[in-house]
């Protein structure tokens, strides 16, 4: 609320205003609570704070600052306490008028009781205390984490709690879907699109769903672990947690992800749940992170990253957009699961910029630098020449052969041999007289007549010879040679190291 205290103001003067409300709070007993606000106005307001059953001048229990940098007032609660919990106003004023805000503080109390519970404001309840799982039972987050997945997850889910009974568990679970759609028809019209918590490049992570309010003004709650978080809905704000609304679309983010942040997050409208998701953080981190890499145009490019333990797929992000599987994009574990490699195909100008790795919490990125090549044109009259033999068609040569390889068990191999041809040529590469193009242990490419074969741990059923054949319509050429695979590793560790400096090389 606004009030001015003359009718006309001067001329670049103003009266107080927020360009940042405080956010209302549900926090923990004994935690630390505190408010902000940012306000406008000519001359500077003066900022106080009140509360509607108390007073505020306990310096012990409440503190106020000023940030001249941020700008930002702040309403701190050091230790808070049940009988804290209350409406608090901010104004701001100057001599032409004043600006008042209310904001609302709830406090849990540590142990608190379900009767306790019920007898709360439905605007300022947490959710209520489950009672504790006897032995045999299912754990209802088994059943949270169903309702809100998709039936391509179910086996996966009853896998982590270790249900077999699938037949039981469709019955039981189609029952509660039913009454739960009954719950949500008194709040919502429709309820759609739902999107587990994902990792973004950015450090942060979200999770959206699609819903028709009933009544736009409905409260939503957002939990984690059953605990009621605060969320801000204004951009640009630091807070933790943030509501983004789209139209129908709702997408929740949690910022400066840790790995306190994993939990189930829960989404109620009222008292009714809409939607559920577990975020897990691995405990995992780069041993060798994606390095620089600089490629010609219409040459592939390769980032490569080494884990600290296994892990069966890590996020992939190019210029901040997921990439996927396809035709542009190879996406390859090792199986260890321990290396994994990103090959952008064929790049263009339009590729180049920041590539980034995501694995759990932990995240690394490094610039992809597309050089453009010179083209030299020219032309040729060959007007005079038209019946004359002149052709450019030639069967496929071996330009430069391959060469022997005798490489330590577990380090890698890069053999290349030139080939030229018109029409030019296909070109296979086989071990053994098996064609191995098509074998993922095997990263084979062409460019511009240079054929190369790239293993990136070799081992003893490598060893053979391997040949090269080139294929066009007036012929075919090729070259062989063998390939001994000697000895053990020296070292894992060394392993590791000569893997991820190598590959700069290359």
């Amino acid at each position: 609320m606004i009030t001015q205290f003359i009718e006309t103001l001067p001329e670049g003067k103003s009266h107080p205003d927020f360009t940042r409300k405080p956010i209302a709070l549900t926090i923990q007993e004994g935690k630390f609570a505190f408010f902000k606000a940012i306000v406008t106005g000519d001359p500077k307001p003066d900022v106080t704070w009140s509360r509607n059953n108390g007073d505020v001048s306990d310096t012990s229990r409440y503190q106020t600052k000023y940030d001249p940098n941020s700008n930002e007032h702040t309403f701190e609660m050091p230790n808070v306490m049940p009988d804290q919990a209350d409406t608090y106003k901010c104004f701001a004023t100057n001599e032409f008028g004043q600006a008042m805000v209310t904001v609302l503080l709830n406090v849990i109390e540590v142990g608190y009781k379900k009767d306790r519970v019920q007898q709360q404001p439905a605007e300022i309840r947490p959710k209520a205390e489950q009672p504790e799982k006897k032995e045999g039972e299912v754990d209802d987050k088994f059943w949270e984490l169903l309702l809100s997945a998709e039936k391509k997850d179910y086996e996966k889910i009853c896998a982590e709690y270790g249900i077999t009974d699938f037949r039981w568990m469709l019955k039981k679970l189609n029952e509660m879907k039913k009454e739960r759609e009954e719950e949500q028809a008194e709040f919502v019209k429709n309820l759609s699109n739902l999107k587990p918590i994902q990792v973004h490049a950015d450090g942060s992570a979200s999770f959206e769903l699609d819903m028709d309010l009933l009544d736009p003004s409905s409260s939503i709650y957002l939990y984690k672990d059953g605990v009621m978080v605060p969320y801000t809905k204004e951009l640009g704000d630091k807070m933790k947690h943030s509501l983004k609304q789209v139209g129908r679309k709702y997408i929740f983010s949690v910022r400066d992800l840790m790995p306190d942040d994993a939990g189930l997050y829960q989404v109620d409208v009222e008292d009714v749940n809409m939607f559920s998701t577990e975020f897990k953080i691995p405990m995992v981190d780069f041993l060798v992170k994606i390095q620089e890499v600089k490629a010609k145009e219409r040459e592939d490019a390769v980032f490569e990253c080494v884990l600290s333990n296994p892990f069966s797929k890590i996020l992939w992000f190019g210029k901040n957009l997921p990439l996927e599987q396809g035709d542009k994009y190879d996406i390859e574990v090792s199986e260890d699961k321990l290396i994994h490699r990103l090959v952008v195909k064929d790049c263009m100008i339009v590729d180049k910029g920041i590539y980034s790795a995501c694995a759990g919490i932990k995240s690394c990125n490094a610039w992809l630098v597309v050089e453009g090549k010179k083209y030299i044109y020219f032309k040729m009259n060959l007007t005079k020449y038209v019946d004359s033999a002149v052709c450019f068609e030639r069967p496929p040569s071996i330009l430069v052969p391959l060469k022997v390889h005798t490489p330590p068990k577990g380090y890698q191999v890069y053999m290349t041999c030139a080939v030229r041809g018109c029409p030019t040529p296909s070109v296979k590469w086989y071990l053994n007289d098996v064609c191995i193009n098509s074998d993922k242990n095997y990263y084979i490419t062409n460019s511009q007549g240079v054929c190369s074969m790239y293993i990136m741990r070799v081992r003893p059923a490598d060893s053979g010879e391997y040949k090269v054949v080139a294929v066009n319509a007036l012929g075919k050429a090729e070259c062989s040679t063998k390939v001994i695979v000697k000895g053990e590793l020296r070292d894992k560790r060394w392993c590791l190291f000569d893997v991820s400096v190598n590959i700069l090389f290359i």
